[in-house]
């Protein structure tokens, strides 16, 4: 519809957040709705005031979207301009964040990056006033029946966002996450409904394993296999758990979707749960994602009102409760039976496996553990069907599959993209490639588990069985880029360091696996002056048997997460092996990192003599008269850099 009545409008208003809605409830259940207008303006297609949204997602907040938010209502309550004000997620583009959407009666709505509360007065006055200011502008979103802006692009057009295939994204930074009607009236829960009403159990886990869909949490196991293994067990009893403990460094994807669209991932339960026959299900999430936390709280409950949770659901006689558990934030409860073990009050550790969670599982009952992603791709698979999400991907990956961006890259935020995209896109293209014309290095997949992937295989493609060949995985989705200052020995030590605090400890091959191997690491990085009697003879050593202690930790381990626990060092060993070279045996950093490798030197042509970095040298290695040029003693230079900080002149030099 092009208009809508002032009547239908204030109805709606009052609507939203309140009671349920019996047409938007018919609407669910296959009806068509008798009030366009009531769809019209939960969609935003038809508004009557000026609309101003504002990226409150975490990474907003923390870009300072919290004092944003509160200029845009101060300046609009004093210009006495009566407007609608909504909080949404992030859209994705974190690296412009804090992000202001204004859409006007009758237009498209305009996007603007870095909108800190100074810049609020200026933008909303030009916008209201029916111009777009340049400063900060990204785009325009594209919409059939509104009036476009002339001269802006679209925002479909921007490099960040036109090579992505937004599907688990697509609403997320464009709706009200508080709004279960919004969601309903973009097509939300239909999926369900027609599930429920015209689907058998079998049938639904059928569709899923015809479309081809992955877990997106990990290893990459059939989803619809899964399903069936836990459907075809006799059981008085179901779960579903939804493993929202994002613990790798780098990750955010989940905390995203659950914070921008936690109604997306409902369905998504709720499909899932009547897959396998569960009527309780359980999202683990991690008690460090606090707004992700309650914005689930508040979507249950809408989702209660609506009938869509709860005791025969919409008349078919399915149950369903959802419960929510928080974690302590430990990384093993990403392991499937350490995160069971979590959920029923006992320390998060790993169990041997068989039988697998699908045959017994929480409380001894068969389980299914699905992750966010996996479970936000479920409303659109249903019901555009099989063949539909098939046709995107590769022959043994099929569907999108969503990254955290991050690192050394000149776009950071939350990227999705079709399966068999080649890397090379992602960070060159979308992420902006590398800032301050820094060269490329690497780009680490896959979290601690992961790999790291160098320049020359830049074009693999994203697909679960091309990544292993380089010596990766896909992982949940943290892709962190590098660039000619990353030292890849450093990198393989930070890994190693927070896999060994994680690991649980339960079996030996990984407690005192990755002890080892961050010792060799932090003795390959450490300068000769700390090494005293056999320290030399036992850096050696240890390096001589790196490989090899990996190679046991991999197939001794209990679980997953131990079995990939050498993955960080044993793909920078097969690709960066120079580097390991340079630092054991000319005892040299070349991307100077290892701060214990670096030598200093002073310049005698610059050097004034004016005795400020020997008086700041903590060790005593500056020597040298006034007026004249002074030199290091290296056998006792500890290599601090207070030296560098001291001098005016630019004369020490880092080697």
């Amino acid at each position: 519809m092009s208009t809508v009545s002032e009547r239908n409008q204030d109805r709606t208003r009052r609507r939203v957040g309140s009671a349920p809605s019996p047409e938007l409830l018919a609407y669910i259940a296959g009806d068509p709705v008798q009030d366009e207008a009531l769809l019209a303006c939960l969609r935003r297609d038809v508004i009557e005031r000026p609309c101003v949204f504002v990226g409150a997602g975490t990474c907003g907040l923390g870009a300072g979207a919290g004092k944003t938010l509160e200029a845009v209502r101060a300046h609009l309550a004093a210009k006495g301009v009566d407007a609608d004000v909504v909080e949404v997620g992030c859209i994705g583009l974190c690296a412009v964040e804090p992000m202001v959407d204004v859409q006007l009666p009758g237009r498209t709505r305009l996007s603007f990056g870095e909108v800190t509360s100074d810049k609020v007065p200026a933008l909303l006055d030009a916008v209201l006033a029916g111009n777009v200011p340049q400063e900060g502008l990204i785009g325009q979103h594209r919409h059939p029946t509104l009036e476009s802006w002339s001269g802006v692009p679209f925002l479909d057009e921007h490099p960040f966002f036109g090579p992505q295939t937004r599907w688990v994204l697509v609403d997320i930074g464009r709706i009200d996450p508080k709004s279960i009607e919004e969601y309903i009236a973009r097509g939300g829960y239909r999926a369900f409904a027609d599930a429920l009403r015209g689907m058998t159990r079998d049938d639904l886990c059928a569709t899923v394993e015809r479309s081809g869909l992955r877990g997106r949490g990990g290893g990459g196991f059939p989803t619809g296999r899964k399903w069936r293994f836990a459907l075809q067990q006799p059981a008085d009893q179901k779960y579903l758990i939804c493993n929202a403990d994002e613990g790798d460094p780098g990750a955010f994807m989940d905390r995203a979707v659950i914070e921008g669209d936690p109604h997306r991932l409902l369905e998504g339960m709720a499909l899932a749960a009547y897959a396998i026959g569960a009527n309780k299900a359980y999202v683990y999430i991690r008690a460090e994602y606090p707004l992700a936390i309650e914005r689930l709280n508040q979507a249950i409950a809408q989702a209660k009102a609506y009938g869509l949770l709860g005791r025969n659901i919409l008349d078919s006689g399915f149950d369903l409760e959802i419960m929510l558990k928080q974690g302590a934030g430990a990384f093993v409860c990403g392991e499937e039976t350490a995160l069971i073990n979590s959920v029923e009050g006992k320390r998060g550790m790993p169990r041997p496996r068989p039988p697998y969670p699908a045959v017994s599982g929480l409380f001894g009952k068969p389980t299914v553990i699905n992750n966010v992603e996996t479970l936000a791709n479920l409303p659109m698979l249903v019901s555009k069907g099989a063949d539909w999400f098939a046709a995107t991907g590769t022959q043994t990956s099929k569907g999108t599959k969503v990254f955290a961006l991050s690192g050394k890259v000149s776009r950071t935020g939350l990227v999705e993209v079709a399966m068999g995209t080649p890397i090379r896109q992602i960070v060159l293209d979308i992420g902006g490639g590398i800032p301050n014309g820094k060269a490329f290095k690497a780009v680490q997949i896959g979290g601690p588990s992961g790999g790291c992937i160098p320049t020359q295989h830049l074009g693999i493609l994203i697909d679960y069985e091309s990544l292993k060949t380089v010596g990766a995985m896909m992982g949940s989705g943290g892709l962190v880029v590098m660039d000619e200052d990353t030292c890849m020995v450093d990198v393989a030590k930070f890994f190693m360091d927070f896999i060994q605090r994680e690991s649980c400890g339960k079996c030996i091959p990984c407690r005192e696996g990755t002890r080892r191997m961050l010792e060799i690491l932090q003795r390959i990085t450490q300068g000769y002056r700390t090494e005293k009697g056999p320290a030399a003879l036992e850096r050696f050593k240890g390096v001589m048997n790196l490989e090899r202690l990996a190679e046991v930790i991999r197939d001794a381990s209990l679980c997953g997460l131990g079995q990939t626990a050498p993955n960080p060092v044993l793909s920078t060993l097969r690709w960066f092996r120079d580097e390991y070279e340079a630092h054991i045996y000319e005892r040299r950093c070349p991307a100077g990192v290892c701060t214990e490798l670096l030598v200093y030197k002073i310049d005698p042509d610059k050097c004034k003599g004016c005795t400020l970095c020997a008086r700041q040298c903590p060790s005593g290695a500056i020597m040298g008269a006034p007026k004249s040029p002074h030199y290091i003693v290296p056998e006792k230079c500890v290599a601090c850099g207070s030296c560098v900080a001291a001098c005016r002149f630019n004369a020490i030099t880092v080697e």
